[in-house]
């Protein structure tokens, strides 16, 4: 067994590791949710943390970790033996990306259930993980519906497992932990919320605190046992404090002033329901009960807040998560109450928000470019020729549905019909290796001709292998959305280009609810460029868009073989998802021999390869070309204008895309 990089080794990342340990001291706070960009720790610190848990009592050959003090009476193993108990270490149970659902909450032996009507039960990861912690890497790319499950799960602190009438109930309590690169895309607000808290990482610009970083780390691959052993004594120290401020929880006291600072807050930062109150008061508690104290102070509900409402404060995937630090501290200090016991961060034990070794704390907030000026302006020379500074997309707005035909088999999501483990029952037939959703009238259908056969005397139904049937299901697909967005110096008018940026950015919202993978193609000058490759990361899509600057030609044939090129790729990583190609244009083409018959020819490419596809005309004027329209036509798709992308405008828009696409 490999020896885990101690937790206190950690150099810097003093909130994750105040996070974690808070989690640790009260299991009630809901988990942490980790977001940063790659190499910065996070996985190594939640790993780390598992070896800092106290020891836990468990039931001997119980598959569910009953506690011997009080064994869970509705445990599929109980009943229990009175009176026995073992110790064993708290358990880390990894949660792979690609996991299923039986692997999850478990499965039961339909053949079994059926033929002996017997609860076969074999436990999934969140039995195994019940008193432990339950860790997640890239949680954002886990798919949706295990998503629900892990959280419901952790919320009520029990995994439910129904299948066709047969059900199985066990406790699962343990710590959430969930990591994720926002690069590769977010979670959606609601399943945020459900994470208790959450903190940014990021690796320090502080050349001193790197250099202790790669220090620590070669002298832990060259042996990790010895560098273990020389971190002993913070690693006891730390155990002994968690255990401590376990047993002191119980009789901190969170007083009115608190409760209403806690209100105050959550208020004033509008957020929604009534889990942030709840959370930063179990938060605040557990920071009072780390520093040793029994009352909560001023200093805790802020720290609190700082971990309790960021990713709380998230209304759409374009606003970046953070909290406005001057105006928290201004809510405080008008609920604050005079009565209330010390506030001084530099008393001691004050500040519970200190989190134990690891050196000292890292800074390196990289400092955001400045916003271009939005300027119509040509730029200085090396900008391009002709090439105006960005402009700001206008309001988003709700688009109608633009959907692929057919049926397809893709990832989860919630665009286009396709065949899925989750939806409405549209058949059956059979499995094709383990059965997972069982189609009962169809199994019972198969078996019934052979009974007497089987020498079937009882009541009960002989079943075997070969009846069983997998249910087929309908439901919803994500799709590649790629976007060909035309920059040119034809749709460079301020006016204009304000209200194209604010139509891709309503799409790419409707892409991010939809659970899309997005592409963002642009063309102008001489050329095409990807600005952005195939992604789940909506908002990176939205960012690339926002600092799009316009001008030049119009090389719309290049911004289509580009596109083409990029869902050829695509299709040899990802071919089971199917593409929706969003042409943003006024359909004008120049430059070269015959620029409008070679977008033609390289448009004709896509309908030959059944593509489905939408142009969104930005033509405008009282004199119309109608050049959208006919490259509609060329690439066996449907034009739409700018107003007619609104959901409350023509109706019938998706119908006519099916139409014209089938």
């Amino acid at each position: 067994m490999s020896t885990p990089y101690p937790f206190t080794a950690v150099v810097g990342q003093d909130d994750l590791r105040l996070a974690l340990l808070l989690n640790a001291v009260s299991p009630a706070v809901g988990g942490v949710l980790v977001r940063g960009e790659k190499g910065t720790a996070k996985s190594t610190a939640v790993r780390a943390l598992a070896a800092l848990l106290p020891e836990v009592g468990v039931v001997p050959g119980c598959r569910f970790s009953c506690d011997p003090i009080a064994p869970d009476p509705a445990c599929p193993d109980a009943p229990h033996e009175p009176g026995v108990a073992m110790s064993r270490p708290a358990r880390m149970v990894e949660l792979p990306v690609g996991a299923s659902e039986d692997r999850l909450v478990g499965a039961l032996d339909i053949e079994r259930a059926l033929a002996e009507g017997v609860k076969a039960f074999e436990p999934g990861l969140l039995a195994a993980a019940h008193r432990g912690i339950l860790y997640v890497d890239e949680v954002n790319l886990l798919h949706d519906h295990l998503v629900d499950l892990l959280l419901d799960a952790a919320a009520m602190g029990a995994s439910y497992v129904e299948r066709e009438g047969v059900s199985v109930r066990h406790a699962a309590r343990f710590l959430l932990v969930g990591t994720m690169n926002p690069e590769e895309g977010e979670l959606r607000p609601q399943l945020l919320d459900r994470f208790g808290l959450t903190v940014e990482v990021a690796a320090s610009r502080e050349p001193d605190l790197r250099v202790e970083v790669v220090r620590r780390r070669l002298a832990y691959d060259d042996d990790p046992a010895a560098f273990a052993a020389s971190w002993g004594d913070e690693e006891t120290a730390v155990r002994q404090r968690i255990v401590a401020a376990r047993t002191l929880l119980p009789r901190v006291r969170l007083g009115d002033s608190a409760l209403r600072q806690i209100a105050t807050v959550c208020s004033a930062f509008e957020v929604d329901g009534m889990r942030a109150d709840i959370v930063m008061a179990r938060t605040a508690t557990a920071l009072a009960a780390w520093a040793g104290r029994t009352d909560v102070l001023a200093e805790d509900v802020r720290q609190a807040a700082l971990l309790a409402l960021p990713h709380r404060r998230r209304r759409n995937p374009f606003d970046a998560p953070g909290l406005d630090e001057d105006k928290l501290d201004e809510m405080l200090e008008e609920s604050g109450d005079d009565d209330d016991p010390g506030t001084d961060p530099d008393g001691p034990d004050g500040g519970g928000g200190q989190a134990p070794g690891g050196g000292p704390e890292g800074g390196g907030d990289a400092g955001a470019p400045a916003e271009a000026e939005e300027s119509g302006e040509p730029q200085p020379a090396g900008a391009g020729s002709g090439e105006r500074a960005p402009v700001g997309a206008a309001d988003p707005f709700r688009t109608r549905v633009l959907s692929v035909p057919g049926i397809g088999e893709g990832a989860a999501g919630r665009r286009s019909r396709a065949r899925t483990e989750h939806g409405r029952t549209t058949g059956a037939r059979r499995p094709e290796g383990a059965l997972t959703k069982l189609h009962l009238a169809a199994t019972v259908r198969a078996a019934a001709p052979h009974q007497r056969a089987r020498g079937r005397s009882g009541r009960g139904l002989v079943v075997r292998r070969d009846d069983l049937r997998q249910a087929t299901r309908e439901g919803r697909e994500g799709n590649l959305v790629l976007f060909v967005v035309d920059a040119s110096g034809s749709m460079a008018a301020r006016q204009r280009m304000s209200a194209v940026k604010g139509a891709v950015l309503s799409l790419l919202l409707d892409a991010y609810q939809r659970r899309d993978k997005v592409g963002l193609v642009t063309f102008r000058g001489s050329a095409a460029d990807v600005a952005l490759p195939p992604t789940s990361s909506v908002d990176a899509a939205a960012a690339r868009l926002e600092s799009l600057p316009t001008g030049g030609r119009t090389p719309l044939a290049a911004g289509l073989l580009k596109a083409h090129d990029v869902l050829r790729v695509e299709r040899l990583r990802d071919p089971a998802r199917r593409a929706l190609v969003v042409v943003v244009t006024d359909g004008r083409a120049t430059g070269g021999l015959e620029p409008v018959a070679l977008a033609a020819r390289a448009a004709r490419l896509f309908a030959a390869e059944g593509i489905a596809s939408v142009v969104v005309d930005c033509e405008s004027g009282p004199v119309r070309l109608g050049l959208a329209g006919q490259l509609a036509g060329e690439l066996g798709g449907t034009a739409v204008t700018l107003d007619e992308l609104r959901a409350d405008s023509i109706a019938g828009l998706v119908k006519d895309v099916q139409r014209r696409a089938a």
